[in-house]
């Protein structure tokens, strides 16, 4: 079992890894020019050190048994940082909306509705040539569990926290090892992501295809490194209640708990329900296997609409939800790399490589081919940003997207 001193080293020592990754990507220029995030730099630096990499080394050469055999992390702390993206996913999606308003449907689809069908064209995509490739190529061949056919959309679409999400189910469902192919087809779409997102920029801007800039856009060594500027420093949120009373960030995190709280009673209701009807009748279950986190976003809507309604005091603060949102992220990306079997990826090594392949082709040729036709106007800027999102995270569509339109003159942030 995991001491609680366990624990909270394996939280030091994370901290410890961020920073370093931070520090090496403010000294490694062509880091900032990816704009690699610090917390796959730390993901990478302790996968190396970890088991697969500096342990099996470290065997390699004879010297099995010693210290460092395993890698640099005792076992217990590798059991921490396991169990951590599974946690922290439903954080994030239990903050997706808190502090958000939420617009009617009608006047979404008038806003963003190409932009909605474009993403949902990615998305379905993934599963439809994931799931082809399945049955034509990797289960015949390979042998893998036809399940693979989902791999591309949770690993590009969803990312690292879809993919650490979905590890229950891939273990109750018999294909444990689904949980570290999306993980690496997560971190291959980021790689790829802002690699080719940058590269199809340049292109746009040369063929005259962009709106908001006709010429590479200058950014300072300051940006690069990733470090705000000290005039243009913003706050990380506001004081909505007196810390005499409650710390603000003590009441936010209750909030986040609370709308996790109401998507596990929802979720257990709905699996009460199903052993009520059809699962005792047929021995078909279904809502067992779904995992937690769409609920826990569920549950923040709700509570959301609630303290809307309720709060007269307006206690919760946006921007304070979204940096514990963005620690979450940072503590899932790094944790989840970190713990990322290279031995389940290598052993599936061929099948790996095919859908990394044939997602990246697919999100190509939809940015590429179908977003100028179904994006009327600014077809670029906002494609670019579906691009990002959909080969692996949310904040590298946002990044394409600034890089595209940094001053905001198009509609596509919006």
């Amino acid at each position: 079992m995991m001491s609680p001193a366990m624990v909270g080293l394996s939280f030091i020592v994370l901290g410890l890894i961020l920073l370093i990754g931070k520090l090496i990507r403010i000294k490694s220029k062509i880091l900032q020019r990816l704009f690699i995030p610090s917390s796959l730099i730390g993901g990478f630096i302790a996968l190396i050190l970890g088991p697969d990499i500096l342990g099996s080394l470290i065997n390699l050469i004879g010297l099995e048994g010693t210290f460092l055999s395993n890698g640099l992390f005792p076992l217990e702390m590798l059991e921490v940082w396991v169990a951590l993206p599974g946690l922290l996913i439903n954080i994030i999606f239990a903050t997706l909306f808190l502090g958000k308003r939420i617009p009617g449907l009608r006047d979404i689809w008038n806003i963003a509705g190409p932009q909605v069908a474009h993403g949902q064209t990615i998305a379905w995509g993934q599963y439809v040539f994931g799931i082809i490739i399945t049955i034509l190529v990797l289960t015949p061949f390979f042998s893998i569990n036809p399940m693979a056919g989902a791999l591309i959309e949770i690993g590009f679409e969803g990312g690292h926290g879809t993919a650490a999400g979905m590890g229950e189910t891939f273990n109750k469902l018999g294909f444990p090892e689904g949980t570290d192919l999306a993980l690496g087809l997560a971190t291959i779409g980021i790689l790829f992501g802002v690699i080719m997102g940058i590269l199809f920029l340049n292109i746009a801007i040369k063929k005259g295809e962009t709106s908001a800039i006709t010429s590479k856009t200058e950014i300072s060594s300051t940006e690069m490194a990733g470090i705000f500027e000290l005039d243009n420093r913003v706050s990380a949120g506001k004081l909505t209640t007196r810390t005499e009373s409650i710390e603000p960030l003590s009441l936010h995190l209750a909030y986040v708990g609370l709308a996790i709280g109401l998507g596990i009673i929802i979720l257990q209701s709905l699996i009460f329900l199903e052993e009520l009807t059809w699962g005792s009748a047929t021995g078909l279950y279904l809502i067992s296997f779904i995992p937690l986190f769409p609920f826990a976003m569920i549950g923040g809507i709700i509570l959301e609409k609630l303290l809307d309604r309720f709060d007269v005091y307006r206690t919760l603060d946006r921007d304070l939800i979204v940096r514990i949102q963005g620690l979450s992220l940072d503590v899932l990306i790094l944790s989840a790399v970190a713990t990322l079997s290279l031995v389940a990826i290598g052993d599936n090594i061929f099948p790996f490589i095919l859908l990394a392949i044939v997602g990246i082709f697919w999100n190509v040729v939809v940015l590429v081919y179908i977003a100028p036709l179904m994006i009327p106007s600014y077809w670029f800027e906002r494609a670019i940003g579906d691009f990002g999102q959909s080969m692996g995270m949310t904040a590298t569509g946002i990044l394409l997207m600034k890089l595209a339109d940094p001053d905001n003159k198009t509609p596509a942030m919006s």
